[in-house]
């Protein structure tokens, strides 16, 4: 059922939300984050794989005593959080440490891994909460994408040092010389000048070229629109991979979606606290009605979104007709097959009167009601199976 249209777009995660099943990196952000504990002090190397990106950041000053005196010896470590919400420490090739060594580091860092066991927290529940607040970052409708201008990249001809007339100059008889020089040098500058100006001004009757035919593509070329919104849509960080098709009709005036959403069984539903005391997380998971009112502020966060994008994207688009689908088993044959969940047509008239600037106060399950709607709860809270609108 799904996949009706014939442009399509996979929106791809980003890097911000990284745990996975195997665990979490302690520091937010990318994968690849190890401490060295010892003498120098503790340091964070962190890195994204396959990018070649690297840095290391000091967390705690040196000791002023050697490791012999201190007591403290050298060691590098990965730490990472298990699921079970378990600290680990791993050597640099990724097998656990001596027990020896985990209680030094435990024992040397307490203050930096407690640290890491809050910020371990952060990145867990923030995950989570993500998952239903896609749409506090759609774009006003009212401020469509534009041509996007390019710099001049050319410098600006620096202005010559002209040699200074001394005394000595005179006296030596080469006040001649020197003005001669100086009077070429500026020429030179001058008419380098004056190329420089006119490069930046034939630059610049290009760009207003290129933006006027920005503007006339968006407003007629139905592949150029399809294009923009394609690549509009695939340059936002999706906390899950989201596949979605589309189709621009009525001279640009109608778009119609469909949104594969992630399963419910996919999405991260766990909540994360510190320890007052020892080093393991205490995580739970969300589960019954909880977690079915988190996948639907998920499924309508990901609609709102994307009308969004299409309505900032394409100033010819009146209206956009989106329906939602999931892969669910059918009970009478097993088979698993595309089911939506629902489908909302919304005019442009309608969506400019949400307050865009307060879009962390809307219920974004709420706000569909305002709109052509079909959709079902159960009475858990489960989205059940809806016929879509029709597509245009």
């Amino acid at each position: 059922m799904g996949l009706r249209f014939r442009r399509s777009v996979k929106l791809a995660p980003g890097l911000r939300l990284n745990f996975s099943g195997s665990g979490a990196s302690l520091t937010v952000g990318p994968r690849g984050a190890s401490m060295n504990f010892g003498a120098r002090g503790t340091y964070l190397n962190t890195g994204i794989p396959g990018t070649g990106l690297y840095s290391r950041t000091s967390l705690s000053a040196p000791s002023p005593a050697s490791p012999a005196q201190s007591g403290k010896v050298t060691f590098g470590a990965t730490v990472k959080v298990q699921d079970d919400g378990t600290l680990v420490f791993l050597d640099d090739n990724g097998q656990p440490l001596s027990d020896h060594r985990a209680i030094l580091a435990k024992r040397q860092n307490s203050d930096t891994l407690r640290g890491y066991l809050v910020n371990a927290c952060s990145i867990i529940n923030n995950e989570t909460e993500a998952l239903g607040t896609l749409h506090c970052h759609t774009p006003r409708p009212d401020i469509p994408t534009g041509y996007v201008r390019q710099p001049f990249s050319k410098d600006e001809p620096p202005r010559p040092a002209l040699k200074h007339l001394s005394l000595l100059s005179h006296l030596l008889g080469r006040r001649e010389r020197i003005e001669t020089q100086n009077t070429e040098c500026q020429r030179r500058y001058e008419t380098d000048l004056s190329r420089w100006k006119s490069e930046e001004t034939a630059f610049e009757a290009q760009q207003n070229q290129e933006a006027q035919r920005f503007d006339v593509r968006l407003r007629s070329d139905l592949e150029f629109m399809h294009e923009l919104l394609e690549t509009n849509l695939a340059s936002i960080i999706w906390p899950r991979e989201t596949l979605a098709s589309f189709e621009i009709a009525g001279a640009g005036q109608v778009v119609a979606i469909d949104v594969d959403l992630p399963e419910i069984e996919d999405l991260p539903h766990r909540s994360a606290s510190a320890p007052l005391k020892g080093y393991k997380l205490d995580i739970r998971d969300i589960k019954g009605k909880s977690l079915q009112e988190l996948y639907s502020r998920h499924v309508h966060s990901v609609g709102f979104r994307i009308i969004g994008e299409v309505f900032a994207s394409l100033p010819t688009v009146n209206e956009v007709t989106l329906s939602a689908y999931t892969q669910r088993s059918v009970p009478a044959t097993g088979q698993v097959s595309d089911t939506y969940v629902y489908s909302a047509r919304v005019r442009r008239v309608d969506w400019a009167k949400i307050n865009f600037s307060n879009l962390s106060a809307l219920d974004v399950v709420a706000a569909f009601e305002r709109f052509e709607l079909r959709r079902r709860f159960g009475r858990d809270g489960h989205l059940e199976s809806v016929e879509p609108l029709d597509a245009h």
